[in-house]
């Protein structure tokens, strides 16, 4: 197992001294992207002369390295967040996650595509982009390359809206005022990072409050994780499975990581040791995001087809519309 948590470790390195160049910084792109992008080159290449005996330290780190990295998460939020921005910006968040959910279970029953696929992009658009697939992940315990699909739509679809946003608002065709579009960026750009490349391109003002409002959205991953558990559990009860798969799991690591953020709202460690949890806490997410692209091969990407994409595309088109139309009536 520890030459496969080495191999990852090495590669997740080496994704951070790529993430810290200045061209992938333009890009916004976090080290966690770049992980899963060396992951999928690597699966694609030279994956096949991999031990076998190392395939455990991979699966660990897509596993279990995973949720403790999504426990640390907590570190990056306080609960004094939500106070800062105000009742309605809570409202437009949870609308805007509980409708792309919704609407992307609905439109993936009628393209009749895999559940698993789904549900994960669909969480990814609805809160946090990467981050939120692998807490869904975590949750259902999909196949690792179902993870790859989903992750892959909402980086393309955030990174697009990164470069989107700052365009239309500087052009005046979004007629919202800062705090308008503040709100508007936070509650529909996907990745936190594509957020701060946004809002850093519309100015301080917007910055601030987009970066509040996404992290308010980053919050609602407890309660929907809870959710999907949830209904996991109602679903195999129904369909007839015996033990424990018809029984409620507690994702325990998503309960421990509203625990993290009510510590960190009370202010107690000092501002650099907070710094250090997150930076090592982005490692660990960039160690599972690389490691669940070690699985990924091109041939699975086939598999699953292009209707994903279609249905990031579908979802992004909701959330340009649906939360323009929110930040217009809401703080208008």
């Amino acid at each position: 197992m520890l030459h496969g948590i080495l191999l990852i470790t090495l590669f997740s390195c080496a994704a951070f001294y790529i993430g810290d160049m200045d061209f992938v910084k333009s890009l916004s792109f976090s080290p966690m992207i770049v992980g899963i992008i060396l992951g999928m080159l690597y699966a694609n290449s030279l994956r096949n002369n991999l031990p076998e005996t190392w395939v455990p330290g991979i699966q660990f780190c897509s596993k279990r390295v995973l949720r403790f990295g999504i426990i640390l998460y907590g570190f990056r939020l306080t609960f004094q967040d939500v106070t800062a921005v105000g009742i309605p910006a809570v409202i437009i968040d949870a609308i805007i996650v509980g409708g792309t959910i919704g609407l992307g279970m609905l439109i993936g029953r009628l393209m009749k595509m895999d559940r698993g696929i789904t549900l994960l992009t669909s969480v990814g658009s609805a809160i946090c982009g990467a981050a939120a697939v692998l807490g869904a992940e975590s949750a259902i315990r999909t196949k690792p390359y179902k993870t790859a699909v989903a992750v892959s739509t909402v980086v393309i679809f955030g990174t697009l809206s990164m470069f989107l946003y700052p365009i239309l608002y500087r052009n005046g065709i979004f007629a919202l005022s800062p705090e308008q579009m503040g709100i508007y960026a936070g509650s529909t750009i996907h990745e936190v990072a594509h957020v701060v490349g946004a809002g850093n391109a519309m100015g301080d003002e917007v910055a601030s409050i987009a970066i509040i409002v996404k992290m308010i959205r980053v919050m609602m991953l407890v309660p929907v994780l809870l959710i999907i558990t949830w209904a996991v559990a109602k679903a195999a009860a129904a369909n007839g499975s015996e033990g424990e798969k018809g029984k409620i799991n507690i994702p325990w690591f998503a309960i421990l990581f509203l625990v993290v953020i009510a510590f960190n709202s009370f202010d107690l460690l000092p501002e650099s040791v907070v710094s250090f949890i997150n930076t090592f806490d982005t490692f660990l997410l960039t160690m599972a995001m690389t490691a669940l692209g070690a699985e990924t091969s091109i041939e699975k990407f086939k598999k699953a087809g292009a209707k994903p994409f279609v249905l990031a595309l579908v979802l992004q088109l909701w959330l340009l519309t649906g939360g323009y139309l929110l930040a217009q009536w809401m703080v208008g």
